[in-house]
């Protein structure tokens, strides 16, 4: 009996440097677009302000871009994970704000031992987490009403935790106010976490490839391995030498980077993870699959409650202190408009938590670039609104194409 003959598409990597050219237009053609919209346009952010201002690309501003990208960052992952659910969540600007108003209360108001209210403040987050998980997958009242009422209810609790105390200034020992000043200044972290971050990615390819072998399964040829460390080490020793010329290795990036390789670890190699895009893609086929999607619809609700409140104290660190209206403004938006920008899919079942890092950092650059050249905060407003309908048009056109395409 003649075999039938395999799907080329498998053969990439058995076809060298010309399979992955065909799979790359194939991709693009059946609007499989990834981050590769975000990354293009990261780059024309960062040639356009530089040519306007010079100033853009210097390691100063590099550095604090690093910073101010961590609190928002955080809280875009736990939005990156409920938006994979195909869900929204409105009341991650109030559960930072509640957070940091509890901190700031029972930290220097009430001399609690700073770690101990930093703790509290998380375990309060993923309480609210919880709240709003259990009203939408075991009651079933929408995530878009649930959180819309604790946006609404748990600013209202935070003014009633601040009391009297408009604003709580951070004490110049506090280990909040470290989130978003400490650097480790010696050369040797940087440039030590560069190194690290490429041995990881290279042994996890190589990880991968032995499991492809052991199945019978194509694997990638040592010169792809080779080719892609070699790109992750230029990235991460180019970011390292920037940042080592300015203070050093910023506290706030690291905390960043150890929640969002947390946050990959959890969807791509557990089988919670797998559960998390299986109720996003097909909630009901999930069920059916045996998958319990009550449970995994209130966990992830608890992991971006307590992911919001441990952003929160990251602002409340880089506005100086808590106060009644931390987490107002244009906070929630910016952070929905990071995971969206970033590439994670409004319909649920696509996207990862990197998302959480691009679309922070389209953002932040966008804002710090329009600073440096005096652009008033309404400009801003209005380009960062352009970039996220940009991001959604992007996606839905994708999904329409992959639907063409037969890959949906």
């Amino acid at each position: 009996m003649t075999q039938p003959a395999p799907d080329p598409r498998l053969l990439v990597r058995e076809r060298g440097l010309a399979g992955y050219v065909t799979e790359f237009r194939r991709r693009i053609a059946g609007g499989e677009l990834g981050s590769l919209p975000v990354v293009v346009g990261l780059i024309i952010i960062a040639i356009v302000f530089e040519a306007q201002t010079g100033t853009f690309l210097t390691p100063g501003n590099l550095s604090n871009i690093s910073v101010y990208i961590a609190g928002p960052g955080i809280m875009a992952v736990g939005i990156v994970l409920v938006l994979l659910l195909g869900e929204i969540d409105l009341s991650v600007g109030s559960v930072a704000g509640l957070s940091a108003a509890l901190w700031a209360v029972l930290s220097v108001n009430q001399g609690y031992h700073d770690l101990l209210a930093i703790g509290l403040a998380i375990v309060a987050g993923a309480a609210v987490g919880f709240v709003h998980g259990f009203f939408f997958a075991k009651i079933g009242v929408p995530a878009f009403v649930v959180t819309l009422a604790g946006f609404l209810g748990w600013s209202g609790l935070q003014i009633w935790v601040m009391g009297n105390e408009g604003t709580i200034n951070i004490p110049r020992d506090s280990l909040v106010r470290d989130f978003t000043t400490y650097y480790f200044s010696d050369i040797a972290f940087a440039y030590g976490l560069a190194a690290l971050i490429t041995a990881g990615y290279v042994l996890a390819l190589l990880r991968t490839e032995r499991r492809r072998e052991r199945a019978a399964l194509a694997t990638r040829p040592v010169t792809e391995i080779v080719l892609r460390g070699a790109l992750v080490a230029l990235v991460a020793f180019t970011v390292a030498y920037t940042l080592n010329q300015h203070r050093g290795l910023p506290l706030a990036l690291v905390i960043f980077l150890g929640v969002l390789f947390a946050g990959h670890f959890v969807l791509r190699h557990t089988p919670y993870g797998r559960q998390i895009y299986a109720v996003g893609g097909n909630a009901e086929a999930a069920r059916r699959a045996g998958i319990n999607v009550a449970r995994v619809r209130l966990t992830v609700f608890v992991i971006a409650g307590s992911l919001a409140a441990l952003g929160g104290l990251f602002w409340a660190a880089q506005a100086g202190g808590a106060s009644k209206s931390l987490g107002s403004g244009n906070l929630l938006m910016n952070v929905i408009a990071a995971a969206v920008i970033g590439g994670t899919s409004l319909f649920g079942g696509r996207g990862w938590v990197w998302s959480a890092l691009l679309g922070t950092l389209v953002i932040q650059s966008i804002t710090t670039g329009l600073n440096l050249l005096g652009m008033a905060a309404e400009i801003q407003y209005m380009i960062t609104g352009a970039v996220l309908l940009l991001a959604v048009v992007l996606d839905s056109v994708s999904r329409r194409t992959q639907r063409t395409a037969g890959r949906t």
